[in-house]
């Protein structure tokens, strides 16, 4: 069987085309500069790296940016206001809080502070719930762009086994609910879960969403390791 290599980077450099085109046409029809807020709290180097791929992607595409920067003993009601101030602000049209923050903050209820109409990112408990049912709403930006990857490349799927590893609420849980609204047979496991090899090797699509890289290879290679944590 001939290999297919899923190339991310070709299906974002279409994408990136059809949105400056898209943006273009907006701003000229309203005469508004589109703002994504981006909020960065704490001095993470790999956030700070998000962040800026993130603000380069709005430029290339014609988009403004707004990037806000709080520092690591931010509270979680002083995050909440500068997202409360966000969601009116009229100029901003996408806020996108980056995860994670400092462990003082009530993540949860700082993702659920934004208009569900500027959630880019796909994190509200309302989106989720939203997104769960098939509305049309904004998806996490990892789950959306593995659905775009697998129409892009004509994968049959359709009433294929497919097997999510790791449950988190920004990869692991919409990405399985993404797959299950695209009529696939989905489990949503953890890593620790019984019969782990058996499982992937039955699965037509498989989805390692814990952020470990070969670690769904190590576990499954190694008898011995099934069941423990490889970090």
């Amino acid at each position: 069987m001939e290999t297919t290599i899923l190339d991310g980077k070709k299906l974002s450099t279409k994408i990136e085309d059809d949105l400056t085109k898209r943006v273009k046409k907006i701003i000229d029809r309203t005469k508004r500069q589109l703002i994504l807020a981006t909020i960065l709290v704490g001095n993470d180097p790999s956030s700070k790296i998000y962040v800026n791929m993130k603000t380069n992607a709005c430029q290339r595409v014609g988009l403004g940016t707004k990037k806000i920067e709080l520092p690591e003993n931010t509270t979680t009601d002083q995050l909440l206001e500068v997202i409360d101030a966000l969601n009116k602000d009229k100029d901003v049209f996408g806020i996108l809080l980056q995860h994670p923050v400092p462990n003082q903050i009530d993540e949860r209820a700082c993702f659920n502070k934004i208009s569900v109409e500027k959630d880019v990112d796909g994190v509200t408990a309302f989106g989720f719930g939203q997104m769960s049912f098939g509305k049309s709403v904004f998806v996490s930006a990892t789950p959306g762009g593995i659905i775009k990857l697998l129409k892009y490349y004509d994968i049959p799927v359709l009433g294929k086994k497919a097997t999510v590893i790791g449950r988190s609420a920004i990869l692991g849980k919409p990405i399985a609910m993404l797959l299950l609204n695209e009529k696939r047979d989905c489990d949503d496991l953890s890593f620790k879960t019984e019969n782990l090899k058996s499982i992937v090797q039955d699965s037509n699509i498989v989805v390692a969403a814990i952020g470990k890289p070969e670690l769904i290879d190590k576990l499954i290679s190694d008898p011995k390791q099934k069941g423990k944590a490889l970090w």
